[in-house]
């Protein structure tokens, strides 16, 4: 499978390098991040996004705070409070402390200056991995479908949010390659747009097609027979199927209920927080009130109008037709499917 030419986190031998992704799509620009601290900011502002991408990203950033404890004659304990900062810079996806914590594990048993390469290498390593998995999601989701079909996927899972290949998107990416994809619907993804802005982006970059709507015209395209599936990515999936994604999922999940059309989760396995054995256990990242009441630096809504803003939300395991990962497909009962695919790839 091809790998798209878009790569949103590259390194050098001393800083990580991210596609600034707020300023898409009408600059392609890059942040130089030198600093772990940096990285915690482009997290936190979603400079850099989605559940693998920050991840990696996050990996890296534990990479340049242990260069820099090599300074300090307190080393561990500098790393181990990097560690804590990194893992709250966005609560909801558990990539990001999936990825620090076995950073971590792998860095304990060197003495610093190894365990600053450790690090680096199992950051490497991530990148490298990530869009070999993604392609092996891709061609499981290609077995889902027969003929030449309609997808309609929620806010943005493609090379912007992983390593360079995409979940949800690279599916798609996969079935449009197998010349079995007729047409894409892109939800526009308020309140960031992260679907106009950014899905709509890549698959313009690559010419595959598809068309732009607002999120609330997805039940109408269902109801004109316009979707054959929708396949969203996920930010944590718990043990029960439950699965949290971007704000305005579970109400694309309950669409496509209502017209009989299969909702598919496209995820890694370190996606899936066995930890958590339903959506209640997962938390929600509440955001600024003026992601919403603006829309770029055109006000919408009252200034100072109260807001609830929250991320993410929680889609019902009994609502998912299936969970596409790098390792098969997950089929219901998730309770009991969920636990021993992961356990027999630990």
């Amino acid at each position: 499978m091809d790998t798209p030419a878009i790569s949103a986190i590259q390194a050098s031998e001393t800083a990580v390098i991210l596609l600034d992704q707020r300023a898409l799509p009408q600059t392609v620009t890059y942040l130089t991040c030198t600093d772990g601290n940096d990285v915690i900011e482009a997290i936190r502002s979603l400079a850099v996004r989605g559940a693998p991408a920050i991840g990696i990203a996050a990996a890296y950033g534990l990479w340049l705070f242990a260069r820099q404890a090599l300074r300090a004659d307190d080393f561990w304990s500098q790393v181990q409070h990097a560690l804590t900062a990194l893992k709250s810079a966005r609560p909801t996806a558990v990539n990001l402390a999936w990825a620090v914590d076995l950073a971590y594990e792998r860095m304990r048993s060197f003495a610093p200056q190894d365990a600053v390469l450790a690090c680096r290498q199992w950051a490497d390593s991530l990148l490298a991995q990530d869009i070999t998995l993604n392609q092996e999601i891709g061609r499981w989701g290609t077995t889902l479908f027969d003929g030449s079909v309609r997808i309609l996927t929620h806010c943005n899972t493609g090379a912007l949010a992983t390593g360079g290949y995409g979940t949800a998107l690279g599916v798609i990416r996969s079935l449009y390659q197998a010349g079995r994809l007729q047409q894409v619907w892109v939800d526009e993804t308020r309140p960031l747009l992260q679907g106009a802005r950014l899905t709509a982006w890549e698959l313009d970059q690559e010419h595959i097609p598809a068309q732009l709507i607002t999120d609330s015209m997805a039940g109408t395209v269902m109801a004109q027979h316009m979707v054959d599936g929708v396949i969203v990515g996920a930010d944590r999936i718990a043990t029960n199927g439950d699965t949290a994604n971007k704000i305005g999922t579970y109400t694309v999940a309950v669409l496509a209920a209502f017209h009989q059309i299969p909702f598919y989760v496209a995820a890694p396995l370190s996606t899936f927080d066995i930890a958590a054995q339903s959506g209640a256990d997962i938390p929600i990242e509440l955001r600024a009130a003026d992601e919403v009441r603006r829309v770029g630096n055109a006000q919408v809504a009252p200034e100072n109008f109260p807001v609830y803003n929250p991320a993410f939300d929680i889609t019902p395991g009994s609502l998912v037709a299936a969970f596409i990962t790098e390792k098969g497909i997950i089929s219901p009962p998730f309770s009991e499917n969920i636990p021993r695919l992961i356990s027999k790839n630990v």
